[in-house]
């Protein structure tokens, strides 16, 4: 939680980012994250402040678990002053007690953001899905809890001026955005539209360039004219230098076949999945994995 000190901005964990999206996906199939097709409305979990603050909370705990399907899991939360925003522990259930950092007491339209993160973590724990490492698990966390539809939550939490800021997440403004805009462009949701925070809104917009940024990416069709140039000459040099591999600095790479012609592999920009098809000129592929048809020149 920054309160008060720098954000970071920009994607430094966006590998991680990607590589969580695919996980979901392959944990998940493609059927049950189509069942988070609607994020929770923001009038589920609005609290103001005349709402009763233990009354309220739970209020809003019970619609994150009814939102993530986790009908026999019960959340008890309780305030206490803390360093991290958040904290539960992770037990066989089906009761989990949340502890929120204090600042919440006075901050109450932002529990939503908190609670949403800590009851992912459920969801997750009882899915077994996890990073090794901790860092990389709470992205996965930030980032299940985005793609499921309740981290536009922690994105408006998002508010930065000259003289103080605050961020909730291991993400990134910018990553969440790019996360939204993903599920945006999956589901035809707009998001941007539920935004108390304008700052949220712009790191919504830049997120959402970097996210169609993924599917005009060669060898797909949509890629521009430079994409589409550069690609040509590495598929020339791949041609004249079998065997070959990674282009440096391309997220596509080539391989041989000995059953048939070269191959291209690239990263699906929905799911980041890598798919692999034959250098043949128009090729119409489907992601095993999201089901994306994606049209491509090789």
């Amino acid at each position: 939680m920054a309160n008060g000190g720098p954000v970071e901005h920009g994607y430094p964990h966006l590998e991680t980012v990607r590589t969580a999206v695919t996980a979901l996906y392959r944990r998940l199939s493609y059927d049950t994250i189509h069942q988070f097709a609607t994020s929770v409305p923001p009038a589920d979990v609005a609290f103001c402040d005349t709402d009763d603050l233990h009354l309220g909370a739970q209020r809003v705990a019970r619609e994150l678990v009814r939102h993530f399907r986790l009908p026999d899991a019960r959340v008890i939360v309780a305030f206490r002053e803390m360093e991290q925003a958040a904290n539960i522990e992770l037990t066989a259930g089906p009761e989990y007690f949340v502890e929120l950092n204090d600042r919440f007491r006075r901050h109450r339209r932002d529990i939503g953001a908190a609670l949403a993160h800590e009851i992912m973590h459920v969801y997750l724990h009882r899915l077994d899905l996890s990073f090794p490492a901790t860092r990389d698990n709470e992205i996965l966390t930030d980032t299940a809890t985005t793609y499921l539809g309740a981290g536009w939550l922690l994105l408006d939490a998002y508010r930065e001026d000259g003289v103080s800021s605050q961020k909730l997440g291991y993400l990134t403004p910018e990553e969440f955005g790019y996360v939204l805009a993903k599920r945006s462009l999956v589901f035809g949701e707009d998001p941007s539209t539920w935004f108390t925070s304008a700052q949220a809104y712009t790191a919504y917009g830049r997120g959402l360039e970097r996210a169609r940024h993924d599917g005009r990416q060669p060898p797909l069709t949509a890629a521009g004219w430079a994409g589409r140039r550069r690609y040509a000459r590495d598929r020339r040099h791949a041609e004249d230098h079998r065997p070959v591999a990674v282009v440096p600095g391309s997220p596509y790479s080539f391989a041989p076949d000995p059953r048939g012609p070269l191959r291209v592999t690239f990263p699906c920009p929905t799911c980041h999945q890598r798919i692999r098809v034959p250098v043949k000129g128009r090729v119409r592929a489907r992601c095993g994995l999201c089901r994306t048809v994606l049209e491509c020149d090789t």
